[in-house]
This record gives structure tokens, sequence and C-alpha cells, in this order.
């Protein structure tokens, strides 16, 4: 076990090394040039050309990812072209927030999404399973920014229950903390403030949600149906357990190894597929920072967010791939990390 976690950790290394060198190259070759946008159309050559000076942008193309490397392996993604800022601090400014909408979104999808999956499964070719795999269906087919639209038009619009953007109140924001305003306003003890930012939260976890529920229900339906026709399953049944204990304690254990692997990998997806949840609900996290840096072709920012999502989405494969053998004792990692 020991043997197949280094191996797996030292594998990360080049998947993030190829992914670094990706969106260095696109960045410079495909975006616009962010001098003209950063000074302007009407800027001169020779504040262009000092300005592409100052940002390091006139050297050669491996001087600059080599400059770039030396200080993402120090914890610096370098200065924002337009806030002059560095983007480290911009990053951890807005990830709390982005994280906070993530780890919501995966426990409703996984909640509702494992429940539906189980029940469709149980209840195979009847009104209930033709329900649940047309909502999951809906779920998959649906544009994110057009549900939160809806969302947004009957929720916040027609009935004024729920806040169509923001994360808190302003009066109410927790000043310093973490940035996961869920844990700082509980911790101090501040239910109004919690249940605000609850609110505030609600419609955009839903709509980040509803495709990963939607996947997590169809792979836990499908887990399930196979269980459920195994041998060991008509035994328990043949033995007068009840059916609760046959399904909870028996099938679903043995169905959740996909279940834990979709799992996974739908919450490093939510990290990154939150740029146009955040965008409809002005949701100041990393998705929607990044939406704006590349309209303005800020390319240290873009690289920086690239980076960090790949590296959740690697380490999240290789925390499923682990989690395999503490859920499934048959699961053994031999030397050769098979």
């Amino acid at each position: 076990m020991l043997i197949y976690f280094i191996k797996r950790l030292l594998m990360l290394i080049p998947v993030l090394f190829c992914v670094s060198v990706l969106v260095f190259l696109i960045m410079r070759v495909f975006s616009p040039d962010p001098s003209i946008i950063v000074l302007g159309q009407h800027a001169t050559m020779e504040k262009i050309a000092a300005w592409r000076h100052q940002m390091g942008l006139d050297q050669s193309i491996v001087s600059q990812y080599l400059s770039y490397m030396n200080g993402v392996l120090h914890g610096d993604f370098g200065l924002s072209y337009f806030t002059n800022a560095p983007v480290t601090n911009e990053l951890l400014a807005r990830l709390p927030a982005t994280i906070e909408l993530a780890v919501l979104a995966i426990i409703i999808a996984a909640f509702f999404g494992i429940i539906l999956g189980v029940l469709s499964a149980v209840r195979k070719n009847t009104w209930i399973d033709g329900l649940t795999m047309t909502t999951a269906l809906v779920g998959v087919s649906m544009p994110v920014f057009w549900l939160g639209m809806l969302l947004i038009i009957v929720f916040s619009g027609y009935f004024h229950l729920l806040p169509s953007g923001g994360r808190i109140d302003t009066l109410m924001r927790p000043m310093g903390g973490t940035g996961f305003y869920l844990w700082d306003t509980l911790s101090i003890g501040d239910f109004e403030a919690f249940f605000n930012a609850l609110e505030h939260a609600a419609l955009p976890a839903v709509t980040l949600a509803g495709y990963s529920m939607a996947i997590i229900t169809r792979m836990t339906r499908s887990s399930m149906l196979d269980v459920l026709h195994q041998d060991y399953i008509r035994t328990a049944r043949a033995k007068g357990l009840s059916s609760f204990t046959v399904i909870g304690r028996h099938a679903f254990r043995n169905a959740l190894l996909p279940i834990v692997t979709v799992i996974g990998l739908q919450f490093g997806s939510l990290l990154s597929g939150a740029v146009l949840t955040e965008t409809v609900f002005a949701w100041p996290g990393i998705g929607a920072y990044s939406v704006e840096s590349i309209l303005r072709s800020d390319f240290p920012v873009i690289q920086a967010v690239v980076l960090i999502v790949a590296t959740v989405f690697v380490c999240m494969n290789l925390l499923v791939d682990l989690l395999y053998a503490a859920l499934d004792p048959r699961v053994k990692y031999g030397n050769a990390g098979a």
C-alpha cells in the first residue's frame, strides 16, 4: 500500500508539469497581447515595450517558463497584470468561496444521488424508476447557466424566498477568520449570519450539484443493479433477512466502490465547473475571477487557476484509489502498483 502510494504520488509530478507547460504555451500563442489590453489601444510603442520588459514578456518563452516555475515552486504565482497584486493573495482570498460552494454542492449531489439511485434500482421498471431516470437525464442535459437563471426566476424573482447573488449580506460579513463564511459565522455563534450565508449559498449550490447528482444517481443505480443480482444477495433474502438489511448492509456496501469513484471525480470537477455558476450568481470565487482574467489576458492568474484545478483533480484521483483498500478488503496493491 505504501509503495503504491509513493508511486502514484510521484506520477503526479509529470502530469502537473505537462499541464503547466500546456497552459503556459496556450496563453502565449492564442491569447491577445495583454499589453494592449492593460495600456489601451492608444498606448505608444515605448510604453508597450517598457511594460513588456517590466513583466518579462520580452524574454524568450523558455526563459519566461523557467522564471514562472521557479516562482511556483516557491509558492509565488507572480503578479496580476491589472491589479499588480500577488496572484497567490488574490486566489487565497477567493478560493474559500469556491471550496465552500463545491463542498455544499457535492454533499447535496451525493446525498440525493445515492438515495435516488438506490431507490431506482430497488424499484426497477416501476414508475419510480422511470421518474428517477428521467430526472437524471434532465440533470445531465440541462446547461448549468440555464438552470441557475431558472432557479433565480422562480425562487428569487417569483417567490422571493432566496437571494439571487452574493455570499452574505454586507453588514453580516464576518471579519477575518478563515474565509469560509459558514464556518466562521458558526464558530463564533452568529447564527443569524450563518443562516444568511446558507440562504445565499442555496441556489448556487443546487445549481452546481444538478449535473453531479444526475451522474451519481445513474452510477448508483447501475452498481446496485449489478450487486442485487449476485448469489449472496439471493442467499441473504432466503435466510429471511429484512429488505433494509439486505439492501443497506449487503448490497449497498458492495456497490459503493464505483460510487465513491464518481463522487471523488465529481468533486474535482465541481471546482473547475463553478465558473458558470459563480458568474450567474455573482459568487466571488476563483471561477468568476478566472473568467475576468481570461477576458483580460491576465496570464499569471489563468495559469495559477488551471494549475490549482489540475492539482485538485489528480489529488482526488489518488484519494479515491486509496479509499478502495479501505472500502473493499479484496483490493490489494502489490509492488507493481496494479
